[in-house]
């Protein structure tokens, strides 16, 4: 007869080819019928919440990766926490209004936009927004993101618009609001201010040119500086010197020029000039001096200041308080005008003289050569360095004094309490917390208001009489309450009699005749206020759980959400931060198109489907930079297809077992045992890991669990027990009793990363309870599978196995054994322990060796823990298990087996 029929092979049913891209999205239909999101949150009702606030993308294109990457990271945690019971919603967001939209607006409309009312445009930006809302809640659903995406919240729906207005006055009572004539950051291609959140620094060429300003009431005596923006030179009023460093003034030829000792080798170098010092004073010796200006009829005050550094130039720097936030407040301390001559799209005005009607960056050339037809030049080069770019239209940007409203954030002490509330957050990872504080230490006040149409207009007016603007608390919540039913479109559609109330006067002049003024607010105010539209105001745990995102929202929106925070209820938003890196490619380039080397999350989900991806993304250290590329992918897809083998096997081996087939933990096997009790271990560290959002780790100690531990070692030892024991015999079963807690926890372990694979699983298992995986709890460690006796034996054994296996494979090497039940192994241990070890387990050892004989004795060979020699096996092979024995053959009814073979086929066996 054919005796391998009568094995116990496992059934296939959980497919060895994944096809992930056509089961995938059959799942999501699935789980929408069965409306997965509130029956998860039904099944979790009554128990502690956990609230993870969403950050809103940007609603201006299709996800990339790294949208992708932050959303997969969210769905992990809720999907972690909620099988760990806790009634965790999740109501995802979209940034709608602002420069990146509207800048997708213009350029699509080209030249007609020049003809359309504010109203118009708003109303494209709003259907463009809404648009590629659905479009990305599409991408996001098919991450296997789940969600509340029936009810998403908006940045553009006019009840969060109330919740912006209304912290915003807050703001404005409170005295934090302020209108100033000061340099911003300014685009002169989207001509608009912009905050420091918005500001990007790439590598910039620029001209880098020593100047010469006669100093006055001395002969021939010039203070040199040195600037990489020409064309800031019109607006100069002042140089500035460090009142403690060394200056010294040099002869070179019939001149004397003044610089700053600590640079003179570094200039005089870059400059080849011949010098003798004269002359050495401190700066502060300079205060109050006068130079003349190169090229304007002006006075240039040198004054002091702590900015001053010798890395670069002369020590005498040039200081225009209209394009620099340092040179301002040093215009501030020294009453010195502010001159910014310079139009919103960067053209020099008529106040800059014969260089109006230039773009600032033409103008660079001209000033240079009226600089060296003047006799004032010293040096010109270009030099390369990194500059203020937009991060919208990724332009270089100037600083542009111009009326702006502002925030303080000193007045009443914002700043100091952000800083203290900062404190109480804990941060992952713990540098976090050092780069936020930081940046709020040193960020000047907030520039918020932006020349554009599309976003919460500031509610300001101005007096028709005498020209002033202002904020006045009864417009705001007169608008509030039109905004209320109307939208914020109503600020461009009224007239101002329907806005602003009657008894509104000017404080300036007493009148009462006004008009609007459209700049609209900074779109970082607009997502800083969702913990009050989307948390606060709908009766949710305040401070939320969690806020994760990119480390670049340090100065994006984990600022923003916590200053608007601080000032409009007194505490951060937030109790945790999570934050990951930069996503670079296999190289550490950063991502682009000209490189081509851009990763499509679309293509990689169509490819292989989402579940490579989320394995991908569970894969990395997100705390910082993290890489991706096509070759990473691929890893990915191998590191999978061995974690779905493993599922697989165990499935199969699973087909013919209920809970009713448990078998005890006190009759189990010693093996069976080590194995459970190596569970618990995994259990807990895999928690562990989850909740320190080290996904990282769950994903490496998974893989080599699944890889390692079971396939390659206990798995592996199981297949003769599984395929020839007896179906319902305590051999068989008791492997099957671990292999059905390991399938349970290893799909529960896996549910928050491969959402699609651990379903697939979950439905063709023995464990089944729910409709789905998702409604699960988590795996809990039960102490009761922990042998710590047995477990530390094992240590041992698994010890001398590797010895063994060393042995083997030379034997093999040596064509002494094919197979390695071709071998008989005589071993001892090298010590007492280690023998009385090998001894209790002696009728154990062929298993856990995987050879047909074992002998307690001299090796030859010395191991690291064992003495091993392997030799043929002595006898006949069994031609149903494989396994040689002297006794193979004897049995009349079942020839060509051995005994134990011979009482299973007879049923003898049990």
């Amino acid at each position: 007869m054919d005796y391998k029929e009568t094995l116990n092979l496992p059934s296939t049913e959980f497919s060895m080819r994944a096809n992930l891209v056509k089961k995938e999205p059959e799942m999501l239909k699935k789980w929408k019928e069965m409306d997965d999101y509130n029956l998860v949150l039904k099944s979790r009702e009554g128990k502690p919440k956990f609230v993870l606030h969403d950050g809103p993308p940007y609603a201006n294109g299709n996800i990339h990766i790294g949208t992708a990457t932050n959303k997969i990271l969210k769905d992990i945690v809720i999907r972690y926490k909620t099988m760990r019971g806790y009634y965790a919603p999740y109501v995802p967001g979209w940034d709608t209004h602002g420069l990146p939209i509207e800048h997708r607006v213009s350029v699509e409309m080209g030249e007609k936009i020049k003809d359309m009312s504010p109203v118009e445009i708003r109303q494209k930006c709003k259907d463009f927004a809404l648009n590629f809302v659905n479009i990305q809640r599409e991408q996001f659903k098919r991450l296997g993101v789940r969600g509340d995406w029936d009810n998403p919240y908006l940045t553009l729906d006019p009840k969060y618009e109330t919740h912006i207005l209304n912290i915003f006055k807050t703001l404005v009572k409170n005295g934090n609001v302020y209108r100033g004539n000061k340099p911003v950051y300014w685009c002169p291609t989207c001509k608009t201010a912009l905050a420091e959140a918005e500001v990007e620094y790439h590598d910039h060429s620029s001209p880098s040119i020593y100047v010469k300003f006669k100093l006055i009431g001395e002969e021939n005596t010039y203070v040199v500086i040195w600037t990489t923006t020409p064309w800031t030179l019109p607006a100069n009023v002042a140089i500035a010197v460090h009142p403690e460093y060394d200056y010294v003034k040099i002869k070179v030829e019939d001149e004397y020029w003044i610089v700053a000792e600590g640079l003179l080798n570094k200039f005089a170098a870059e400059t080849e000039i011949n010098y003798e010092v004269v002359e050495k004073y401190k700066g502060k010796d300079l205060e109050y001096k006068k130079a003349k200006h190169p090229f304007i009829d002006r006075e240039s005050l040198i004054v002091l200041a702590d900015y001053v550094t010798l890395e670069d130039g002369t020590g005498c720097v040039h200081t225009a308080p209209g394009h620099g936030a340092e040179d301002y407040l040093t215009g501030l301390k020294y009453n010195l005008p502010v001159l910014s001559p310079v139009n919103e799209e960067g053209i020099f005005t008529e106040e800059a003289g014969k260089y109006a009607g230039l773009k600032i960056w033409d103008a660079n050339k001209v000033i240079i050569e009226d600089l060296e037809r003047l006799g004032t030049l010293i040096k010109t080069q270009k030099i390369e360095h990194s500059y203020p770019h937009c991060w919208r239209c990724k332009n270089p940007i100037i600083f542009r004094a111009t009326p702006q409203w502002f925030i303080s954030v000193d007045k009443n002490n914002l700043r100091e309490k952000v800083l203290e509330e900062i404190k109480k957050v804990e941060w992952h990872p713990k540098w976090g917390e050092n780069r936020i504080t930081a940046m709020v230490k040193e960020r000047p006040d907030w520039t918020i208001s932006r020349q554009r149409v599309w976003g919460t207009p500031i509610p300001a007016i101005k007096c028709k009489h005498c020209g002033e603007v202002f904020i006045d608390e009864k417009v705001i919540d007169n608008f509030i309450t039109i905004v209320e039913k109307e939208g914020t479109d109503a600020w461009f559609k009224l007239p101002e009699k329907d806005i602003i109330p009657e008894d509104v006067k000017c404080p300036k002049c007493g009148h009462n005749e006004f008009e609007k003024t459209y700049d609209t607010l900074d779109v970082w105010i607009d997502s800083g206020c969702s913990f009050e539209a989307v948390i606060r105001s709908k009766g949710e745990k305040f401070p939320v759980d969690l806020y994760l995102e990119g480390d670049d929202q340090h100065r994006g929106w984990f600022q923003s959400s916590i200053f608007m925070s601080v000032a409009h209820t007194g505490q951060a938003p937030y109790k945790s931060v999570v934050t990951h890196g930069f996503i670079k490619d296999e190289h550490g380039r950063k991502m682009s198109k000209s490189l081509g080397n851009v990763i499509d999350p679309k293509e990689i989900v169509d490819k292989y489907g989402a579940d490579i991806l989320r394995l991908w993304v569970s894969s990395i250290d997100f705390f910082d930079n993290i890489r991706v590329g096509k070759n990473i992918i691929q890893q990915q897809v191998e590191v999978y297809k061995k974690i779905r083998n493993t599922l697989r096997f165990l499935l199969g081996n699973l087909s013919d077992f209920t809970k009713n087939d448990l078998v005890e933990f006190d009759k189990l096997l010693p093996l069976d045992k080590w194995a459970l009790g190596r569970l618990q271990e995994v259990i807990s560290q895999v928690t562990e890991h989850y909740e320190k959002y080290e996904f990282s780790k769950v994903y490496s100690l998974i893989n080599r669990y699944c890889t390692v531990e079971l396939s390659a070692t206990y798995l592996d030892i199981l297949k003769d027990r599984l395929y020839v024991e007896t179906k319902d015999s305590i051999y068989r079963r008791s492997a099957q009793t671990v292999m059905f807690y390991i399938l349970d926890a290893l799909i529960k372990m896996l549910a928050p990363v491969l959402v699609f694979t651990s379903e697939e699983a979950y439905q063709l298992s023995p464990l089944k309870e729910f409709d789905t995986v998702h409604l699960e709890y988590w795996p809990q460690v039960r102490k009761e599978f922990v042998d710590e006796k047995l477990m530390e034996e094992f240590k041992i054994l698994f010890m001398v196995r590797d010895d063994v296996l060393k042995a083997l494979e030379n034997a093999r090497k040596n064509d002494i054994i094919g197979h390695s039940l071709d071998a008989k192994v005589t071993l001892n241990g090298v010590n007492e322990q280690i023998n009385n070890v090998l001894v209790k387990y002696k009728d154990y050892l062929e298993e856990i060796f995987i050879v047909s004989q074992v002998e307690i004795g001299e090796g030859k060979v010395k191991g690291e823990f064992a003495n091993v020699s392997v030799e043929k096996a002595s006898g006949e092979k069994c031609q149903r298990c494989w396994k040689y024995s002297e006794e193979t053959g004897k049995d009349e009814e079942y020839p060509n087996t051995c005994p134990r073979c011979a009482a299973v086929l007879k049923g003898l066996r049990k």
